[in-house]
């Protein structure tokens, strides 16, 4: 989202008193180009609650999350949390804070960041070379996920089934619109790859896309 879609949304919410839950799970991972502020940084009127998790950065099984909340909603939070389940893992934490601490966190962001600019550039450069006119793929400055959109016309509910009976999971851009877009796509995963099972991804994914049933 542009800056300045950005202080829209923050003028919106100030406006109509409304809440805005900030999903920020990926922001660590920027590639090129400077940081764009998150939007709990750049509200002055408290109306963003900004989320994030240690399961994406890390491991999924590690569990921990964190809320930063408006003032007036840390004490509603804190009494929700106690009602679910009391408290998070008390040594998970610990050792999570003295990973931070020490610096060990900021070294595997850095490390994770060659990593997965290097498997965005492999997929796009494999879609490119192996399903062109069939999908179409940008590079991004940040994330773990590409667009890649589909010829007019062509289903991306349909494609994404045939993907599937390839053996390629891909997600369907249809499925998160509220209103039906004007042409279809998918959302590439890519971050959990290496290479080759990007590479090998690919081709399975233009046989699926090169069956006339879609």
């Amino acid at each position: 989202m542009s800056l300045q879609r950005r202080f829209a949304l923050i003028e919106w919410a100030r406006r109509w008193k409304a809440w805005v839950i900030e999903d920020d799970y990926d922001s660590e991972y920027r590639y090129s180009g400077r940081p764009v502020p998150s939007l709990q940084g750049l509200d002055t009127q408290g109306r963003v609650i900004y989320i994030g998790t240690f399961s994406k950065v890390l491991f999924p099984s590690l569990r921990l999350g964190y809320i930063v909340a408006p003032p007036d909603l840390v004490g509603p939070f804190v009494k929700a949390r106690a009602v679910f389940d009391r408290h998070s893992p008390t040594i998970e934490q610990a050792v999570l804070a003295d990973f931070i601490t020490y610096g060990h966190f900021a070294r595997h962001i850095r490390l994770m960041r060659t990593f997965y600019a290097e498997r965005q550039e492999v997929l796009v450069r494999e879609i490119k070379s192996r399903l062109a006119g069939l999908l179409e793929v940008f590079p991004d400055e940040a994330g773990m996920h590409l667009v890649g959109w589909l010829p007019k016309g062509v289903s991306d509910i349909v494609a994404a089934k045939r993907a599937a009976e390839h053996g390629v999971e891909v997600g369907s851009l249809s499925n998160y619109c509220l209103q039906q877009k004007r042409r279809g796509a998918f959302t590439l995963g890519y971050a959990a790859y290496e290479p080759r099972e990007i590479r090998k991804g690919v081709r399975s994914l233009a046989a699926a896309l090169e069956a006339k049933t879609v």
